[in-house]
């Protein structure tokens, strides 16, 4: 071969042998190559240079330590909305109409307030009517004993007796035409200002009333962290309207039925107040979290991986 030859299959081999090695290197099995790549970057960490990996993996395993031993309070959250503890129906007592409507939902109410009032006129004039038939009877039971006429004083006696029933039953529903609040509360439901004049019937639901002092806090925890709650565990609450403010509450009851929200499923938990301001109102939504214990980092922040892997391996296990 001549000198020119020569220089010629040199060049051809320095470009074609590099491209064939790294054919040979990407045609290995995966497992050879992850063998290589991890002796590569081994040497590369105990051997000189590459200072930011070093500092890098230090950090890590200092993270890794102090996450494994540090320990943290591990809190349940859900969404929450803030009910009355009771919530009281005020019923119509009878047939009648709407005379006069004093408050409507959103108002406040103490403590025997009048809340509305019915039409007592039918039933003046029917009391006026037993009245006078109320003497009437005790006249004639008068004559009927200056007569000895004893048989004739009994029917009338037993008369004035049924009549005198019948106007106290007069009397008690004459009072009970103003409808009044039971205690001291606001109004959840109810407005009979547009029914003034309408017609009631017996039974029939007017206001529905909730105490200002006493509240139920409903929460909404996920299917996933169910089993972490119990009866009297402590937790705080911030809610949308005051998020200034949180205030504590005790878990009271587990309800064991699941509903579906956005594809997921959340049991309802019912909490007891143990904090009350004044500006408090049933309805009002927020976010609660409930303590359960101190738990190390690592895991409060693994959990819900760790849960996933496992559903997962349960369902690929034969």
């Amino acid at each position: 071969f001549s000198e020119e030859e020569i220089n010629l299959c040199r060049s051809v081999a320095a470009l074609i042998f590099p491209v064939l090695e790294t054919k040979r290197k990407n045609d290995r099995h995966f497992i050879l190559k992850a063998m290589d790549s991890l002796k590569t970057q081994s040497a590369r960490l105990i051997g000189a240079g590459y200072a930011g990996r070093k500092v890098l993996l230090i950090i890590l395993l200092l993270l890794a330590v102090f996450f494994n031993f540090q320990t943290w309070g591990y809190r349940v959250s859900g969404q929450t909305t803030l009910e009355g503890r009771v919530r009281r129906s005020i019923v119509a007592p009878f047939e009648g109409y709407v005379k006069e409507a004093f408050v409507r939902s959103g108002d406040t109410v103490e403590e025997g307030t009048v809340m509305c009032s019915l039409d007592d006129r039918d039933l003046r004039l029917e009391r006026i009517g037993l009245i006078s038939r109320s003497s009437q009877y005790r006249k004639q039971y008068q004559e009927a004993m200056a007569a000895h006429s004893r048989a004739e004083a009994e029917i009338i006696k037993a008369q004035l007796d049924q009549a005198a029933a019948q106007l106290d039953l007069i009397e008690s529903r004459i009072e009970r035409t103003r409808i009044t609040a039971p205690f001291r509360g606001i109004v959840l439901s109810g407005d009979l200002s547009q029914r003034l004049g309408g017609s009631t019937e017996m039974g029939e639901v007017l206001f529905e009333i909730a105490p200002l002092d006493s509240y139920r806090i409903i929460i909404e925890v996920d299917e996933r962290n169910i089993a972490d709650i119990k009866p009297g565990q402590e937790g705080r609450m911030i809610l949308s309207a005051l998020p200034e403010e949180s205030f504590g509450f005790v878990v009271e009851k587990i309800t064991p039925i699941a509903s579906s929200k956005e594809g997921l499923n959340y049991f309802r938990v019912e909490a007891g107040t143990t904090e009350v301001s004044e500006r408090l109102r049933p309805g009002m939504t927020g976010i609660g979290k409930i303590y359960i214990e101190r738990r190390k980092l690592i895991d409060i922040l693994t959990r819900d991986l760790r849960d996933w892997i496992r559903l997962r391996a349960w369902s690929w296990w034969p």
